[in-house]
């Protein structure tokens, strides 16, 4: 469901709880949007229960529960965004937008938001990266650039890139729970049209004359030196990220002080006004200072080794574009080709293109999953076109493995074109045009042309015999397997077995109780199998595993909830317990992590079985297969006591 429909439904369903006025609370948990409602009879549940998008409609523990299924968080969101709606999601909030049980690390959390912020865009991005690549092309065939064609399409395909910063701070700001427009009013003061007046009349002073960090002072604020970088902001991605990170801290604090009567105004008046100036001022001016020691680095790299050079250069040129710290490199290779006539940055840089190319021809190929296909075919296209945004925001960022697979490709490659001590005499085309670069200015093909192309193949092949060998990771950061194993120890069938029956999905038990049939569960939304076919275990035991090879794809933070998408595509959902929810964590401890890959037997969550009974809730709980759809049928074991590991379900295609 796109964004534009998650929106539609999420604006149908609170004109047919009674309107916002009618609502007292929302919250949400794995399945359900769960309403607190001033007057039940102002719902249209027939209506609702009918509706696109809606399971069906409960109402239970003083609760209105429209039941969604998987995309209820998304549908949430919607609400929230389109309404004054605050809701409470039962997760606790930190101060910038995530959750204090959210146990990833560091790097985990920072690929996470940065995939947030550019997903929203990302098809977009990769249009307009395809109109790059046909300008290039018209380019190499000798299309005047001053022609009204190029021109055209140069402005529609270089736009988006140019005001890049405009969409990341609106994606940041839902990121990070702050006004989007407030964000806006940030991101677009950098882009001001005379902000580059700054840096215009006579220098006052230049700051660290004579370092890599020299700064010719024009303007003050207050006395405080104004840096403006050489390239002002545009297509900028660091400064805009800190600013609106930034801004979303001191809006909250400023709320928090602010009286309720004039918040609306004063919020964004000093939220802009504080945040730009110290953005100007003092982000800014570090993230220009980081390009220019990249840039250093790796001038001093060059020296030392070539082939050093060129591998470094390949394998970190990407990571230095999305940031926007390729600035400290770009003017180097310029001046080199003033002053020599050739230069050897940009063959190096060029190739990190063709890595990832490698892998996403391999993605193509292996990868059945249409999330995976939808990016990468538009995004090998612009590959081929020397654009590579699309696809290390789309797919390489959350596709860590692959990512590292493109990375070990460029680094082959690259350190062949710094080995060959190949150079560009012009600059120009980018992709595959950016070969002609190469050709001598006496029009002769020699090795220098043939060196570029076998960089340029290496990276490629590389990128792409490594993806072949590895099995695809989700799109969603971890890494699958190439089977679905399960021990014969655990009662599981048998890789020999799986291998035969390559459509079927065995599903093992994952806790210890006594089997009761879907029909008996008292909860209406699983006993009418309306999220899915499957069966429920009466706990004896507090400890739920993980039922086959697969990644943890929802877990919730109270921890009443995990969902996971095995190997084999098959979704399932285990629910501990009936309205559990509502116990906001209690009695619960998460021993794994969403997105973490995970094996069969693996403990994912621990509860106290009577702590969760003496608070007067059912501990009954359903193992759901919810995408039951996509199967000709689930069989169910027999057997009518279980332990962790034993047979359960078989899901047949």
């Amino acid at each position: 469901m796109s964004k534009d429909n998650y929106d539609e439904l999420a604006r149908d369903i609170i004109d047919h709880v009674g309107g916002e006025e009618n609502v007292a609370g929302l919250r949400h948990c794995v399945t359900r949007l769960r309403f607190n409602l001033k007057d039940e009879n102002k719902a249209d549940t027939d209506y609702l229960k009918n509706r696109d998008g809606v399971v069906t409609v409960m109402k239970s523990a003083g609760q209105y529960q429209v039941v969604i299924g998987e995309q209820v968080a998304e549908v949430y969101e919607a609400i929230v965004n389109q309404t004054s709606i605050g809701g409470d999601t039962s997760a606790s909030e930190t101060s910038d937008g995530g959750n204090e049980n959210d146990n990833r690390n560091v790097l985990d959390k920072f690929i996470d938001f940065i995939s947030g912020v550019f997903q929203p865009f990302l098809m977009a991005l990769a249009a307009t990266g395809m109109i790059k690549g046909v300008v290039a092309l018209l380019g190499t065939v000798g299309v005047d650039p001053e022609s009204g064609v190029y021109q055209v399409l140069n402005f529609a395909g270089d736009g988006f890139f140019q005001f890049l910063p405009v969409m990341v701070a609106i994606t940041a700001a839902r990121k990070l729970n702050m006004n989007e427009f407030t964000a806006l009013a940030i991101a677009v003061a950098f882009l001001h049209p005379e902000i580059n007046n700054l840096m215009t009349g006579d220098v006052m002073y230049t700051l660290f004359s004579g370092t890599a960090f020299e700064s010719p002072i024009y303007s003050t604020f207050l006395g405080i030196p104004i840096i403006m970088p050489p390239n002002s902001y545009y297509s900028a991605i660091i400064p805009i990220l800190v600013s609106v990170w930034l801004g979303s801290v001191v809006e909250k604090g400023i709320k928090n002080i602010i009286p309720g009567v004039v918040r609306s105004f004063l919020t964004p008046f000093f939220t802009v006004m504080i945040v730009f100036v110290i953005s100007l001022i003092v982000i800014g001016p570090i993230a220009n200072w980081a390009s220019a020691l990249v840039g250093q680095f790796f001038l001093v790299v060059q020296g030392f080794s070539p082939l050093l050079f060129g591998a470094l250069l390949a394998v970190a040129w990407q990571l230095l574009v999305i940031f926007g710290l390729h600035w400290g490199i770009v003017p180097i290779m310029f001046i080199l080709l003033a002053e020599q006539g050739y230069e050897s940055i940009g063959p190096a840089m060029v190739s990190s293109t063709f890595g990832v190319l490698g892998v996403v021809i391999a993605l193509l190929i292996k990868s059945k999953a249409k999330k995976v296909r939808d990016i990468a075919l538009p995004g090998a296209i612009s590959l081929v076109f020397g654009v590579s945004e699309p696809t290390i925001y789309g797919l390489m960022l959350p596709m860590k493995r692959s990512f590292l697979y493109a990375l070990i490709g460029n680094a082959v490659g690259g350190a062949y074109i710094g080995a060959m001590s190949v150079v560009g005499y012009r600059t120009g085309g980018l992709g595959v045009f950016s070969i002609f670069n190469t050709i001598n200015p006496s029009g002769s093909l020699d090795m220098n042309f043939w060196n570029v192309i076998i960089g340029f193949t290496l990276c490629t092949v590389v990128g792409f015999v490594l993806q072949m060998m590895f099995p695809v990771p989700s799109i969603d950061g971890n890494e699958g397997q190439s089977e679905n194993i399960k021990s014969d120890e655990q009662g599981l069938a048998s890789k020999e077995e799986l291998q035969e029956s390559a459509k079927e999905d065995i599903i093992a038990s994952p806790m210890q109780g006594q089997l009761v049939p879907m029909s008996e569960v008292s909860d209406e939304v699983f006993s009418s199998e309306a999220l899915g076919k499957g069966v429920a275990i009466k706990p004896e035991i507090g400890e739920v595993r993980a039922p086959a090879n697969g990644i943890i794809s929802t877990l919730f933070p109270t921890g009443h909830a995990v969902g996971m998408t095995t190997d084999e595509g098959t979704e399932i959902l285990i629910h501990i317990g009936l309205d559990t929810v509502e116990l906001e964590g209690k009695y619960y401890e998460i021993s794994a992590e969403q997105g973490q890959q995970v094996k069969a037997g693996d403990l994912l969550i621990k509860f106290d079985k009577e702590g969760v009974e003496s608070e007067n809730y059912d501990t009954i709980t359903p193992v759901v297969i919810t995408n039951s759809a996509e199967f000709q049928t689930i069989d169910v074991t027999e057997e009518t006591q279980v332990t962790p590991g034993d047979y359960l379900l078989t899901a047949v295609k």
